[in-house]
């Protein structure tokens, strides 16, 4: 054989040269080595230990941290790698909230995953868990400390990808925490309710606000019509999540879905981004015009402008007044499709079907209500 090989559970496995570590290497060969916190786009923090690999010496290594190197032997699941695993895992569980049945993530939960894949079936040690007190101040997301298992996902996804850091490590050792700084509350930190810290959350402990209570009481009740906005990228995600091709077209089912479900009318929100680029772009040329303060920013998406606001007040000024499709959107149905149905406006119930829990913080936001004080969207819900 030519080239640079090392040797994963007794197969050769050439180097490229392009592996940034171990863990790359092995699931390029089919192996699923467990994880919780690792993302290839964030940085490597090697907090869960999961991920460890074991020499042809008997030393065990790191396969997040560690780079390949040509003649290395290394093994993934041995007997000792697996007592290993296991000890970890039943060690997590013994910190952690056990309400798996009513967890917003059940059946989507890498830690009951993996417990499961390990064949945990009970727990050696008492759980010292303190009783959950979620934080539930924020309209984006909830985050519940006792279900946290401290792999540092969120925080490294806050501070490295989105920039925002609203969030980091508190305390020390086991009083150890994720939290805003000095404690407060999420609504009352920089959190511009992106979601992102929830998408990487390998557990329940911080998970997108769950609304949908509040759109079956609305399907519920007779005297409502309920109108369904759908956002584009909605499409591609569902048709993903039930293992469809990007390109497979699926808004007639996503249409028939929520009809069969209640829903009286279904629009898709591109109408409103067509109407938002007309005041947008009309907007602009007034500021040409006028020579008023450039560049100008779309504020088509909440949690861009929550970010500018807070980060970049200076460019405050600079946003459009216009509001996002999704907000558009309500305010149409509530006054012009109402009309033109001949329907009370305060009886039509607009949802919001979204791919950003920052959509939530939007639709509550006091300017965006009409001159009762009724909200232009009712219920946002995320996909």
């Amino acid at each position: 054989m030519t080239g640079k090989f090392m040797t994963i559970d007794n197969i050769p496995i050439e180097l490229t040269g392009e592996e940034k570590n171990l863990l790359e290497v092995i699931r390029r060969t089919g192996i699923e080595l467990p994880t919780f916190c690792y993302y290839s786009e964030l940085s490597v923090y090697g907090a869960c230990r999961m991920c460890m690999v074991e020499d042809d010496r008997g030393n065990i290594h790191a396969a997040c941290s560690t780079p390949p190197k040509a003649g290395m032997t290394i093994y993934t699941n041995t007997s000792r790698l697996r007592k290993y695993r296991r000890n970890i895992l039943e060690l997590l569980l013994a910190n952690h909230c056990r309400d798996c049945t009513t967890c917003e993530k059940s059946s989507d939960c890498k830690l009951q995953q993996l417990a499961q894949r390990f064949h945990i079936t009970g727990v050696r040690f008492p759980n010292a868990q303190t009783k959950p007190d979620p934080d539930c101040s924020s309209p984006c997301i909830s985050i519940d400390h006792s279900k946290c298992i401290l792999c540092g996902d969120c925080v490294r996804m806050c501070n490295e990808v989105q920039h925002v850091g609203a969030i980091d490590f508190a305390y020390r050792g086991a009083n150890m925490v994720v939290s805003p700084a000095f404690g407060r509350p999420m609504a009352e930190s920089g959190c511009v309710g992106c979601g992102q810290c929830a998408a990487v959350c390998p557990t329940g402990a911080i998970v997108v606000k769950n609304e949908i209570s509040k759109l079956w009481a609305a399907i519920y009740d007779s005297t409502k019509k309920v109108a369904v906005q759908v956002a584009p990228a909605v499409r591609v995600g569902i048709g993903e999540e039930f293992g469809m091709s990007a390109s497979q077209p699926v808004m007639g089912k996503i249409v028939t879905a929520l009809k069969m479900l209640g829903a009286d009318y279904v629009f898709d929100t591109s109408l409103t981004a067509d109407l938002t680029i007309m005041e947008e772009s009309a907007e602009f040329m007034n500021k040409l015009k006028t020579g008023a303060k450039l560049p100008m920013f779309t504020s088509c998406c909440p949690g861009w402008v929550r970010f500018l606001k807070s980060q970049y007040p200076e460019y405050t000024d600079c946003l459009s007044t216009a509001k996002s499709p999704q907000q558009m959107f309500g305010a149409v149905a509530k006054s012009y499709f109402a009309a033109q149905k001949g329907l009370d406006p305060h009886k039509v119930f607009v949802v919001s079907i979204m791919p950003c829990s920052a959509k939530k913080a939007e639709s509550e936001l006091p300017t965006m209500r009409d001159a009762c004080g009724d909200p232009d969207v009712d219920v946002v819900l995320t996909t």
